[in-house]
């Protein structure tokens, strides 16, 4: 696979994650939010009162791993360095921070995996 159809892909799967969080009630804040060259954070919403960071993997198929399998422990310390940042720089304060993961499987009628809580802050 090239790299244009993993961004394509990637692309595709963050759409469909946001359509989902909207549909279960999330406020969509922005789509990725770049804080350094190597940290990025997918998606930044609100749900009633908590700030939720969503870190989003796609993939067409089973093939190659499940999506969560992708979110190792590097990708973890980057997106946290990103979520301090974004927090401290917010000028809306929040009573919770929550970064969660959002697996999308195939591309035709996809399968949605959410977790909650990946970190809590």
């Amino acid at each position: 696979m090239n790299l244009r159809n993993n961004i394509i892909t990637g692309k595709y799967g963050e759409q469909k994650a946001s359509d989902y969080l909207k549909s279960i009630g999330y406020k969509i804040i922005c789509k990725n939010w770049h804080y350094s060259k190597n940290a990025e954070i997918d998606i930044i919403a609100e749900d009633k009162d908590t700030l939720v960071f969503v870190e989003v993997k796609t993939r067409k198929s089973l093939n190659y791993g499940h999506p969560f399998e992708s979110i190792g422990r590097t990708k973890i310390k980057k997106i946290h360095s990103a979520i301090i940042a974004y927090i401290n720089s917010s000028e809306k304060k929040y009573k919770s921070f929550r970064f969660d993961g959002i697996a999308i499987i195939g591309l035709q009628n996809p399968t949605i995996e959410h977790i909650k809580n990946i970190g809590q802050y």
